[in-house]
């Protein structure tokens, strides 16, 4: 049986029926629907001739090409379908819930599959992802200058039951010129997007969300506008961490990384950093002076934090005096500073 369903509706499903996205493996890596799987019609190359026919020919003889390319493929469609979906249910989408998604819910369905068709396809998913982040969110901010540990913290208190989404771990990247660690490898900004907002799906919109404050783009990519006007327009909590400890803190994590990439990484900011300090902190990489070449990039990345802070009403940030390295504890004593504050603007 095929069922036509609209995505919103789908995705109440998603923990119980398996997604086939039958686009070419070029247009799933663009970006997908976080949790389904690639069964591609069509190869990328098998896509453009069947395109070129239908622009130069037509419609029928296109359709006909396509049969032709995908003759001997059905049988195997359906092998890795009953793969990912051995109890027989599948939710099926191409582009726009056209030929391609209408063609394998068909050959599904005849082979007694129960067949969630999604209307409108991933373009239709697009256009949801968007309105997720016109959608408002009671946001709480925890900013701090490099190395006051935000992101320890936020694990910690998602760990208390706390709702928190992490974008530096969605986005693949710690925030800095250093932030890919010279390992992670950033998502496409289409699927950066489609999973913050498979994220903000799973929200109660009214209790408190804890993100960290984060800066327009990270790494390649750039925050949804809307969401983040929401996040400049927040509470902000301001950890105030002693240099000493932040320092510390930063040689731990990044003190074993590749001296090369280190180089590298410092020589990009050089016109941030000036000729002078970015001398300085490379002679300390290539000496294994890893707490002196942070205070050096921290002049620059304390100065940034600072003048973007500025920016903000004062009546919106809070200032807290953390003076342990103690991550559980910190988080105690932030969700007690918290909940003496406003409470953020509730979802609309």
């Amino acid at each position: 049986m095929i069922k036509p369903i609209s995505i919103s509706d789908f995705l109440q499903l998603t923990n119980t029926v398996a997604l086939a996205d039958v686009r070419t493996p070029a247009e799933f890596e663009q970006g997908h629907i976080p949790g389904a799987f690639n069964l591609p019609l069509f190869s990328n190359e098998e896509r453009v001739q069947v395109g070129t026919t239908y622009k130069k020919i037509g419609r029928e003889e296109a359709i006909l090409l396509g049969f032709d390319l995908t003759g001997s493929k059905w049988s195997g469609f359906i092998k890795q379908a009953l793969v990912m979906a051995p109890d027989k249910k599948i939710g099926v989408h191409c582009w726009r819930g056209g030929m391609r998604s209408g063609a394998m819910a068909w050959a599904l369905d005849l082979y007694g599959f129960e067949v969630y068709l999604i209307e409108g396809g991933y373009k239709r998913y697009r256009r949801w992802v968007l309105d997720q982040f016109e959608a408002r969110y009671p946001l709480w901010l925890l900013g701090g200058m490099t190395g006051s540990g935000k992101t320890k913290i936020l694990h910690q208190l998602k760990g208390l039951e706390e709702q928190v989404i992490d974008l530096e771990d969605l986005a693949h990247h710690q925030g800095s010129a250093y932030g890919t660690m010279n390992k992670l490898v950033q998502p496409t900004q289409e699927q950066f997007e489609n999973n913050l907002a498979n994220q903000l799906k799973n929200l109660d919109r009214h209790r408190t969300l804890w993100v960290e404050d984060e800066s327009l783009k990270i790494g390649k990519l750039i925050m949804p506008n809307p969401f983040w006007r929401q996040m400049q327009e927040a509470v902000l909590i301001d950890m105030q961490v002693d240099l000493e400890q932040r320092i510390n803190a930063l040689v731990e994590e990044y003190g074993t990384l590749d001296e090369e990439f280190l180089v590298s990484c410092t020589e990009r900011i050089h016109k941030r950093l000036g000729p002078l300090q970015t001398k300085q902190a490379v002679a300390a990489i290539r000496e294994n002076r890893m707490a002196d070449f942070i205070r050096l990039v921290l002049v620059y990345y304390d100065k940034t934090y600072r003048t973007a802070l500025a920016r903000r009403k004062e009546d919106r940030v809070f200032p807290i005096t953390m003076t342990s390295d103690d991550v559980v504890g910190n988080a105690s004593q932030l969700l007690n500073f918290s909940s003496s504050l406003p409470m953020p603007e509730q979802a609309v």
